[in-house]
């Protein structure tokens, strides 16, 4: 539930912002940019920019046709940091391994 509880924090405006570019990912898949980027690895980034121009990322990967997500945050530096990318690496390995036992 991190997604969520990172969605939890946004303003109303940013949430409808992201919830939209999310909705239009998982009905449009595959997607491209602007609003789907490939991370390599089976991780792909939703790209959503914020009502204050901020813009937000939330990585996610296609599990047997379902669009998990892993891992959402504001994006500050042109590169994903390595650090959100470990994390969302992580909690796909969690996923995939709770799934099958």
């Amino acid at each position: 539930m991190p997604v969520r509880d990172w969605l939890l924090g946004l303003s109303k405006k940013d949430k409808k912002i992201v919830g939209e570019d999310v909705k239009t990912v998982e009905l449009g898949w595959p997607v491209g940019m602007p609003v789907a980027k490939s991370l390599g690895n089976k991780l792909f980034e939703v790209r959503s920019v914020l009502a204050n121009g901020d813009n937000a990322r939330i990585i996610f990967t296609i599990y047997k046709n379902l669009m998990v997500l892993l891992h959402g945050f504001i994006k500050k530096t042109k590169k994903t940091p390595k650090r959100d990318l470990e994390l969302a690496k992580n909690r796909m390995r969690k996923f995939i391994k709770d799934t099958k036992t």
